[in-house]
This record gives structure tokens, C-alpha cells and sequence, in this order.
């Protein structure tokens, strides 16, 4: 146990645990089952993966998602953890392989989808190897009464019994209410697991229920307000997905979308193009799933109400994982409720018991209202949420659109008399669109059919709309003067209206003066701490990252995150162990980037002499020698004549497949990974590459020598607009690569 803090410092870059995450290691680490209930962005991944490296073993990963599993493997393996992944992506010679390695104990962590639990195949490979450790990620899906319900989710309990001996077995989800959490640990056979429920609260999120006249107006200002930030605008239907996607594309938004009516290729491209910061906003459907690992999402913008608190909760949970602010934006109007119920109507029930159909459609619906109620409410959102998965709070949050905007209470206390009059008339027949439509003197031809014209009641509220006339039933339900009943067809029933009898007894109701509460001055981030030159060296670090993604073909928050690059901007290291110091600063991210944004940082400096450094907790002094303890000074990189042999030349590659296959060849364990900055700095000593300066920055280009020599370049455009250049090498300039990093 001593050295955990060690280990998630040196693969991680973290000094210190999240809350939940040590109880969580330590259970695993001392074979307990374990099971974290721990929002977005409380580092749930850390509290399978960290016992994974120090257990003695492979751990097993169950993830629904073949994109979440790709991201997952990618980015452990920047920080050289032995992981991979296997699902339908792979063809049958990379499975047989794949499973070899298996059992020959060759992966710390290998990621698989729960159909695969039954192959013969991977079974017996698990079994001729020691699994330490089988997790579940977005634990939910097992639940029939969670809002992912995974009938493959199923075969967990059963591969488990097939191991022989019994792993430490491990549930994680972001959204569980505690019917949820029952049924997690039940159909898991987890056996007295350490909990970790960490709360639901996101305090970086701002919530806001918007009621625009025109949605898409709405949608298309707020995208060209934000055009510097990362974010996703969720559509109830295909249609509105492309219908917005046009709309944005038209009005000169680079943008992509993702829905399940799109091939698996075109979605893909827009999903890495949006991970890779290459778009700025991706218009999508609940398709675009659980676990979307891109951390600096500034906004999640719902042009239609979802079906539930807790698919709200997951989808705006998108926003603001790296911790800094972000807003979560719902568009409401009565339609969604039509969309939703059609949707529901509609629902495929084809893996579910026809004894558990009508249970679950009864449960749909009580969400469906329970999310609508939100739409609806005056009162705090964020302690709505909280309170939907059992946690009351009495303050309000201050931080929301409804702390923060301007309401008027109007006395309807003469019209609540009324409702009840219409709702004793009609006896408990008939529901909510009926009682308003009654009530308002509609027209509509249901309210024909039931010759609603008969009723006393029939227009006795002409001068209210129903819109207005819904916000009060929904506070007399609250209040318990009426009664809702469950079911598919929900019907209104009298419950204490004998209160309304007293004259001090008033129905009073909170209506928004204002459609959109101010909040810009709100939207801080932690870059504003930096100052100006500081931002600019933010910018900096950001391009110099950018150019390296683009390099290694990653998304830039796997290098670091932004919080990371703010913490360099604040500590501003000068060396390897200063570098090490800055929180998400890991030893594979030295090794591999270190010396790179050291001399950026450095080159800043001498045209900015007045920048100032302002350490992040502990001055360097107090752990400097400490750290050096953990710095283990590997060889510099270099390939032996038998290993450079072993290189596999293509016709034309780039920068990142050539590190990427060299450093795959070292079979030195102490020897440093080959990084870009030593491959581009050799490329501009032979005058193959040089360095332009442009307004966005600096970047790299083929000099004329490079382009005779066959280096090609491609133009393609960034999240901004911004043209830039991927570069692509042929065999001889892969051969001359390889070649100077031949040791002697």
C-alpha cells in the first residue's frame, strides 16, 4: 500500500488521490469487490486501472463501447501501460493473436465488450492465464430499472464463475439511483464490496432550462458565441440532427454530427474529429454514447428534453470533466413531451420478459414526468437533480439559471378552484392535455370527441394559456391538492383540495420574468488566473501541444490537459524535476514530452522577462529531492543494427507510425521511448523540414530539398478554420530516420 501514491504519481502525474479514490485502490489491492458510484470526472478509471499495474496479472474491463475502449487503450498506452483492447474492430489473425498474448500474461489491462464473454475462445484464454481483477464500467447497464438496460450486461456473473479462481470483481458507474445500486451489486455477486459513493454534485456545471421561440435561432447563437469552445448539442431524433447540422454548416460553422442512421465510417470521422479538436461542436443524437473521453467539452446544449433525469444527467455530465466551468443548456417546449411520448410508444421491447413490459413502460413515463417537472420548476436545478438520486440539500445552489434568474409570483389561487372543479367533473378519466384543454375552451377534436363542451367547467379559464395553466398544475401536484396516477395513460385525480376552503390557503406560482439570465461574467475558467502574458504562454503550450497530437495522431488531451498546461503556466519548470512537480505530469509524459514544452516554456521566457512563477502548493525545494528519487535517468534512445532491421518500411508514412513502429522494435527496458521533438530536430538538421512562422503560430514544412527528396504535404483544417499541414514521409526518408538512431 505505501507506494500507490507513488505509482499515481509516476504514471498518472498526480501527487494525491480524488475523494473515493484510495478506498476504492486500497479494497481492490486487498481483495475486496469494489464499487464506485462517482460523478463525471472523479477519476473513476483511476480506481480500476492504478490496482490493475500493481496486481499481479491481467485485468479484465468490461466497456459497452468499441469507441470508449479504443480512446481508453490509446491514451494508457501514452502513459506505457501495457493495454489493449478486443471487439469486432479487430479481424480474426489480430483476435487469435490478441488472445495468444493473452494468455501468455503479455497485457496489464485488456478492454472487451460483454458479447465477447461468451466466445469459447477468450473464456479459455483467460483461464490459462491470471486474471486479477474483472471491472464493469458503466455498471448501470445491468440494471433492467437503469436507463441503459444491456441484456449482454447479463453474462458478467456467469464468465466470472468460469475463471475458477474467483478475481476481485469491480462496479463503476457515474448515475445510479439506489434501486439501481441493489440491483448492481445483486446481479454482480458482489461480495461485501468497499463503496465508494462520492455524491452526484457537479459544482463546475452551471444548469439552465431555456423556452425559446425558435430553438434553432436559439442553437445557432449560442454556437457563434461560443466558437473558441468544445461543445455538443443533443437532438431527441435524426431529423433534428440533420436538420441543425445544416443549418450550422450553412451559417459557416464547421461542424459534424452523429446518429445511428449514419454508416459506422461516417460517424466514426466525426467522432475522432471532434476528439481531435478539428470541429468545434458535434450536433448528435443519444448515439453518441456513454464514456465520450474528451475532458475540455465547455458545453452541452439539449435542443430536445430527454427522456429522463438520469440520460440528462450522464449527457450534460459530458461537460466539464477537467474540472474548469461549464454550462449545461436545455431547450424546453411542450413538444418534447409529444416527441418523448412517441418515442416511448414506440420503444423495443424485444429483449425484455412480456411480464416486466408494462412495469417498465409505467417507469418510463414516471421519468418522463419527473424530467419535464424539471423543465418546469422555479426552484434550484441543481438541487433537483441531487434530490432525484437522494440527496436534499436546503440551500440553493446560487449557481443556476433559476438561483441566479428573475422570477414574478402570481396568486392563482381562483384558478386552482377551477382545475379542481374540471378535475371532479371528468371524475379521474382523463389527464393533463384534456383538463387544460377543457379548461382553456380548445377546440381540439379529441376534446370533440368527448364532448368536452358539456362540461360546466369548458372554457372557465379563457384568459390563461396552457402553458401557464400546466405550471399550475404541476404546483398543485406538488403541493398535493391533485393526484397523478402511473401507467401509460396517466389520468388526474382530486387529493387534499379541502385546504383551498381556507382563506389563508394560497396556490401561488413562480414564473420566469426573463427568457435567459445574463451569465458571461459567470463563465470563468481557470486560465484567468494567468494574466495576460501568462495566457499567452497558455496559447503557446496549446499550439505546441496541438502540433504534437497532430504528429502522433492522438487527441491533444492525451499529452496533457488544460489544467495541466495552466499548472506549467503557473510553476513555469525549467528542468525535468521542476517539470515533474506540475500536477498531470507523469513520468512516461517527461519522457515523452518534457524536454519540448520545457523549451517552449524557456524560449517564452527571454522575450518575456517579467513572467513570474506562482507554484501550484509545495515550492520545487521542499520535493525536489524527493522526486529525484523517483526519476529514474533511462538511457537515451537508440535502436540496435539487429532491431533496425526488423523495421517494416511503407511507401509513405508519417511522423508518428515511424516512432511509433521504431519504438515498438527497443527491447531495452531502460532505455527512454523515441519522442517526436529528437525525430523533427534530425529532419531539420538534413534540411528536410523547417520551421515557418505564421499569425497562428509556428509549424513545420517540407523545404524544397524534402519535397524533391518525396515528402509530401497535405493541407487540412483545423477546429478554428485555421488551414495546417499533416506531412507524410517516403521509404528513403525512413530509412535515413531509422538509420541515425542505429546505436554505434
Amino acid at each position: 500500500m505505501s507506494d500507490i501514491t507513488a505509482k499515481l504519481k509516476e504514471y498518472f502525474g498526480y501527487d494525491s488521490f480524488k475523494a473515493g479514490q484510495r478506498e476504492l485502490v486500497e479494497g481492490a489491492l486487498c481483495g475486496r469487490d469494489v464499487l464506485g458510484i462517482m460523478p463525471t470526472g472523479a477519476g473513476k478509471s483511476i480506481c480500476y486501472q492504478l490496482p490493475s499495474l500493481i496486481m499481479e496479472g491481467t485485468s479484465i474491463v468490461i466497456s459497452p463501447l468499441i469507441s470508449l475502449m479504443q480512446d481508453q487503450v490509446r491514451a494508457l498506452k501514452e502513459l506505457g501501460i501495457d493495454a489493449a483492447f478486443l471487439n469486432s474492430s479487430l479481424d480474426i489473425y489480430e483476435q487469435d493473436m490478441l488472445l495468444n498474448e493473452l494468455s501468455l500474461g503479455r497485457y496489464n489491462i485488456l478492454y472487451v465488450a460483454p458479447e465477447r464473454l461468451t466466445s469459447t475462445g477468450f473464456v479459455d484464454a483467460c483461464r490459462r492465464t491470471k486474471i486479477a481483477m474483472v471491472t464493469v464500467d458503466e455498471a448501470h447497464c445491468i440494471s433492467q430499472w437503469g436507463q441503459d438496460f444491456r441484456k449482454s450486461y447479463l453474462l458478467i456473473s456467469e464468465f466470472v464463475a468460469k475463471l475458477g479462481k474467483r478475481p476481485v470483481v469491480g462496479a463503476f458507474t457515474a448515475t445510479a439511483t439506489k434501486a439501481v445500486k441493489d440491483d448492481i451489486i445483486c446481479m454482480l455477486g458482489l461480495k461485501d464490496p468497499v463503496e465508494a459513493v462520492t455524491g452526484f454534485d457537479r459544482s463546475n456545471l452551471y444548469f439552465s432550462v431555456e423556452y425559446p421561440k425558435n430553438k434553432a435561432d436559439f442553437a445557432l447563437k449560442y454556437v457563434r458565441e461560443h466558437m473558441s469552445e468544445s461543445g455538443i448539442i443533443y437532438c431527441a431524433t435524426r431529423k433534428n440532427a440533420d436538420m441543425l447540422t445544416g443549418l450550422l454548416i450553412q451559417s459557416g460553422i464547421n461542424c459534424g454530427k452523429y446518429h445511428a442512421g449514419m454508416d459506422n465510417g461516417a460517424r466514426k470521422r466525426f467522432q475522432d474529429a471532434f476528439i481531435k479538436d478539428e470541429i468545434p461542436v458535434i450536433i448528435a443524437t443519444n448515439a453518441f454514447g456513454m464514456g465520450i473521453d474528451k475532458p475540455d467539452v465547455r458545453y452541452v446544449l439539449h435542443y430536445n428534453m430527454p427522456q429522463s433525469i438520469e440520460n440528462y444527467y450522464q449527457e450534460a455530465g459530458r461537460a466539464g470533466r477537467d474540472g474548469d466551468r461549464a454550462e449545461c443548456v436545455l431547450l424546453f417546449s411542450p413538444q418534447d413531451m409529444v416527441i418523448n411520448r412517441f418515442l416511448l410508444e414506440n420503444k423495443d421491447f424485444t429483449d425484455i420478459d412480456i411480464e416486466d413490459i408494462e412495469t417498465i413502460r409505467a417507469r418510463d413515463l414516471k421519468r418522463l414526468r419527473q424530467m419535464e417537472d424539471y423543465c418546469r420548476t422555479t426552484g434550484c436545478l441543481r438541487n433537483y437533480i441531487l434530490d432525484y438520486f437522494g440527496e436534499s440539500r436546503k440551500e440553493s445552489c446560487k449557481n443556476c439559471g433559476n438561483c441566479n434568474g428573475s422570477f414574478e409570483e402570481i396568486d392563482l389561487t381562483a384558478e386552482a378552484k377551477k382545475v379542481i372543479n374540471c378535475v371532479y367533473e371528468m371524475k379521474g378519466r382523463y389527464g393533463i392535455s384534456i383538463v387544460t384543454g377543457t379548461l382553456t375552451g380548445s377546440k381540439r377534436r379529441r376534446l370533440e370527441e368527448i364532448r368536452a363542451e358539456d362540461y360546466r367547467s369548458y372554457g372557465a379559464l379563457p384568459d390563461i394559456n396552457e402553458t401557464m395553466l400546466r405550471e399550475l398544475i404541476a404546483v398543485m401536484l406538488r403541493q398535493g391538492f391533485l393526484n397523478q396516477t402511473e401507467g401509460r395513460y396517466p389520468v388526474l385525480m382530486l387529493g387534499d383540495y379541502q385546504r383551498l376552503k381556507d382563506k389563508n390557503t394560497k396556490v401561488m406560482v413562480r414564473l420566469p420574468r426573463s427568457s435567459r439570465a445574463e451569465r458571461k461574467d459567470r463563465r470563468l475558467n481557470s486560465n484567468e488566473q494567468l494574466g495576460q502574458e501568462g495566457f499567452d504562454l497558455y496559447n503557446a503550450l496549446s499550439r505546441l501541444r496541438l502540433e504534437l497530437a497532430r504528429e502522433g495522431n492522438i487527441a491533444p488531451y492525451m499529452i496533457f490537459a488544460n489544467k495541466t498546461l495552466v499548472n506549467m503556466c503557473l510553476a513555469l519548470p525549467e528542468n525535468e524535476n521542476e517539470m515533474l512537480l506540475v500536477s498531470g505530469v507523469g513520468k512516461k509524459k517527461l519522457e515523452s514530452y518534457g524536454k519540448a514544452f520545457i523549451d517552449c516554456i524557456a524560449d517564452y521566457r527571454q522575450t518575456h522577462p517579467n513572467l513570474k512563477r506562482t507554484f501550484m502548493g509545495d515550492e520545487p525545494g521542499e520535493k525536489t529531492e524527493r522526486r529525484e528519487s523517483q526519476i529514474k535517468h533511462k538511457k537515451t534512445f537508440a535502436l540496435t543494427s539487429e532491431e533496425a532491421e526488423g523495421f517494416e518500411y511503407a511507401d509513405m508514412m508519417q511522423i508518428s507510425e515511424i516512432r511509433n513502429k521504431m519504438n515498438a522494435l527497443s527491447c531495452d527496458g531502460e532505455m527512454k521511448k523515441l519522442a517526436f521533438p529528437e525525430m523533427t530536430g534530425f529532419l531539420i538538421d538534413r534540411e528536410l523540414l523547417f520551421i515557418e512562422e505564421t499569425e497562428e503560430g509556428s509549424r513545420k514544412r517540407a523545404t524544397s530539398k524534402g519535397l524533391d527528396m518525396g515528402i509530401t504535404e497535405e493541407d487540412r483544417l483545423s477546429q478554428k478554420n485555421i488551414p495546417y499541414i499533416s506531412i507524410a514521409y517516403p521509404r528513403e526518408v525512413q530509412r535515413m530516420i531509422v538509420e541515425h538512431f542505429v546505436e554505434g
